[in-house]
């Protein structure tokens, strides 16, 4: 790994691979090369020096956030208060701890990074620190341009998206009592719970990988953030604003399958497509799995995941690992509760039974519903969807809305490829090339007019 003699921290940092712990002492050797005093003195470097060389990919509060909590590292086991200036060994072992470390490693210096002391701190101000990360989470996505066609706009309504999912991450902690954590309150977090937080809320330490990574461009080769943010694919011809934010996409995509989280592709857009019922079955059936999304005329944002691809037929579909969700006023998912299998639904041209989009509950009470008579919907749950277990979604328990976008996620198989010809001719050269590749034939070529866009 090194020598230990000429690099103390290199024992702390078992955890990097030799090329991993070459590329942090190159780091560290240019943060403190402007910076040498006597030649004597071991090598250091000041708040400074890292504010220069991150310059503007992170917010100036985060930079001294993750400067203090690196400072703070006592790696001597000494008592005596910690210097001004940072060396190679709290460097060292801060990156292992934040990068490498188990929930305990990685909340002690998220604690450092919070206070400067021991004692318990007030849980706003675990707040504070969580909409800082978050915030930077954004801010060098966008300033390293790696928001992959998603925007980083700012949400209408009092509070900021940013806000809601720091709120949400802040909901997963439980005081000292088992009580979890509902707002910004008062009350006291102690380590232990900071630990426990960390633990149960993954999304903050991933958000720190990705601020240390792509903030100080560090390791950025280990950081997969294909699975973090979704490249967003819209037919190219078209101009389209998502009702989602970049942290929106993140927050639901962080609660798909893993090996769907790559790429998001619209299927369908009220906007795009025009408000119809007819037009909403054409574009979304036989696509597999997909996010379902609506925002209701009084701003709340809300959603489905459908874990399998939707069929226009009189019964339930889908399996366990579908979920609803909300994105404002407040950002959650409400996972399957085992009650009934009462999944997914799709249908039309029924007469008994009813016709449109449901997901959860029971018909004429579903968790979520759109209905055929496009622009109406219900979320209903009293107290709770029993499929889902989750409150009323909507403003109103019945609500009209406006805008409805359903994406596809992951990669099409070759069967949905084939099944929907029209895209793959028309819009995915890509999709069009793996229907080649597996021997399909393409019979509609050469008897089909082509667009006169093409």
């Amino acid at each position: 790994m090194g020598n230990s003699k000429s690099h103390p921290g290199q024992s702390f940092s078992s955890r990097f691979l030799p090329e991993e712990q070459a590329e942090i002492d190159r780091l560290f050797d240019s943060l403190s090369s402007e910076e040498l005093g006597s030649s004597t003195s071991p090598r250091s470097f000041s708040l400074q020096a890292l504010k220069s060389h991150v310059g503007e990919a992170l917010p100036a509060e985060m930079v001294t956030r993750l400067f203090e909590g690196m400072r703070r590292v006592d790696v001597t086991g000494k008592t005596k208060g910690p210097s001004e200036r940072i060396s190679r060994e709290q460097f060292t072992v801060s990156m292992s701890h934040l990068l490498k470390g188990n929930a305990e490693e990685k909340s002690l210096v998220i604690w450092k990074m919070i206070s400067a002391t021991e004692s318990p701190v007030k849980a706003r101000e675990v707040q504070k620190f969580t909409e800082d990360l978050v915030g930077s989470v954004a801010h060098v996505l966008n300033y390293r341009q790696e928001l992959r066609g998603w925007t980083q706009k700012q949400a209408p309504g009092s509070l900021s998206r940013v806000q809601v999912l720091a709120a949400q991450l802040c909901s997963e902690m439980k005081l000292q009592d088992g009580e979890k954590l509902l707002g910004p309150q008062q009350l006291d977090c102690d380590r232990t719970t900071v630990e426990d937080w960390v633990f149960r809320a993954p999304l903050v330490a991933t958000f720190l990988s990705v601020v240390i990574q792509q903030g100080f461009l560090l390791l950025c080769s280990s950081l997969d953030l294909a699975t973090l943010v979704p490249e967003r694919q819209v037919d190219q011809e078209r101009e389209f604003a998502s009702v989602l934010d970049v942290l929106s996409v993140i927050y639901i995509n962080s609660h798909l399958p893993r090996e769907q989280r790559h790429r998001w592709r619209l299927l369908f857009s009220s906007e795009l497509h025009g408000h119809s019922f007819a037009q909403l079955c054409g574009h979304i059936a036989h696509w597999g799995p997909c996010v379902v999304l609506l925002e209701d005329r009084d701003g709340h944002v809300f959603g489905g995941f459908a874990s399998c691809s939707w069929e226009v037929k009189p019964q339930f579909q889908g399996d366990d690992r579908c979920f609803l969700f909300s994105i404002s006023p407040r950002m959650a998912v409400y996972t399957c509760t085992g009650y009934n299998d009462h999944y997914m639904y799709l249908n039309q041209g029924q007469q008994t039974i009813p016709n449109g989009l449901g997901m959860g509950g029971q018909h004429n009470y579903f968790g979520l519903w759109i209905d055929v008579d496009f622009g109406k919907g219900h979320s209903k749950a009293k107290p709770t969807c029993t499929t889902y277990n989750s409150p009323q979604l909507s403003a109103q328990e019945d609500f009209w809305f406006e805008k409805m976008e359903v994406w596809a996620v992951g990669d099409a198989s070759v069967t949905q490829l084939a099944k929907n010809t029209k895209s793959v001719l028309d819009v995915d050269p890509a999709a069009r090339a793996l229907l080649e590749v597996s021997g399909r034939i393409r019979h509609s070529e050469g008897l089909r007019e082509v667009p006169d866009d093409q």
